[in-house]
């Protein structure tokens, strides 16, 4: 079961009270105050709509132990659990005031969320057989990656780095600059970057050809991202890799689709970085349904 780490909580937990800002500006719910008396109790499930996988549970409870102590929150799912129609993912009772008052901004990060976990795991399907791994990106909503990343681990995928702090990703647009100042090759800005980062930091380059690719291999990157090549660029790459540079892996990137990702990874690449699964996830149905 997927869990949020200590550092992903804590965003979290900054999130909430960001949510609860926009919703109240230090006031109250009006609406609600005006039509509930403040001894009013109730009880509602928390019940996905529709089929996918969840996530955000854990930080939907924190939400009402933040807003209201009092409230009794029990989950029935764990986040990366499958769900159907009509799925209960928690019953939570208490002051209605509460309930009312923090039900859209548990809902708000329990849909998108799942939604990403959804699309995550039928990339995850899509590729089983093979060795390929699929991951994020740094292509997420700002604020919210840290929680972005943790949908993508319940829906079965792999964080890519986190930021600019904890890898190096050497880009199209570095290769620009430093394939023009001088004869310096690819090669060289891998080693470069390898003596000014600790050595357990992983150094990766993106090319987008195949010379470019037998370029930058001889610097020993620990992974080569090939940029929007073709199944047959790809099948090459990997062929050159194992006869030459078995220990580095290949991750394939660009365009990548529901249609397109099995067929890239049947060409051999390690890995498979798949930017949609945070900037493109459709929220998944889920609703509050009130106990009688």
């Amino acid at each position: 079961m997927p869990e949020l780490s200590p550092t992903e909580l804590d965003s979290a937990r900054s999130l909430i009270q960001t949510a609860f800002a926009e919703d109240l500006a230090d006031s109250e719910d009006i609406t609600t105050n005006s039509l509930v008396p403040v001894t009013a109790t109730g009880s509602i499930n928390v019940v996905s709509r529709e089929s996918g996988v969840l996530s955000g549970c854990v930080v939907a409870k924190e939400i009402f132990e933040i807003f209201d102590s009092q409230i009794q929150f029990e989950s029935l799912l764990h986040d990366g659990a499958k769900l159907e129609p009509g799925s209960v993912i928690a019953k939570i009772s208490g002051s209605m005031r509460s309930i009312l008052t923090a039900e859209r901004t548990a809902l708000n990060f329990l849909t998108m969320l799942s939604g990403t976990a959804s699309l995550t795991r039928k990339f995850v399907d899509a590729v089983a057989g093979t060795e390929a791994k699929i991951l994020d990106t740094r292509k997420t909503l700002p604020g919210i990656r840290e929680l972005q990343k943790f949908a993508v681990r319940c829906g079965g995928g792999t964080n890519h780095r986190m930021g600019l702090f904890d890898a190096v990703l050497i880009k199209d647009n570095h290769l620009a600059w430093w394939s023009g100042d001088g004869d310096n090759t690819l090669a060289n800005a891998v080693a470069s970057s390898r003596k000014m980062v600790a050595s357990e930091v992983i150094v990766e380059i993106e090319v987008d050809s195949l010379d470019q690719f037998r370029d930058a291999v001889q610097g020993d990157p620990d992974i080569v991202l090939l940029d929007n090549m073709t199944l047959e660029q790809l099948r090459e790459a990997v062929r050159f890799r194992d006869q030459n540079k078995p220990a580095v892996q290949l991750e394939a990137s660009g365009g990548v689709t529901l249609k397109t990702v099995a067929d890239i990874a049947a060409t051999g690449v390690d890995r498979i970085s798949v930017g949609a699964l945070t900037h493109s996830a459709v929220a998944l149905d889920i609703g509050f349904d009130w106990r009688s």
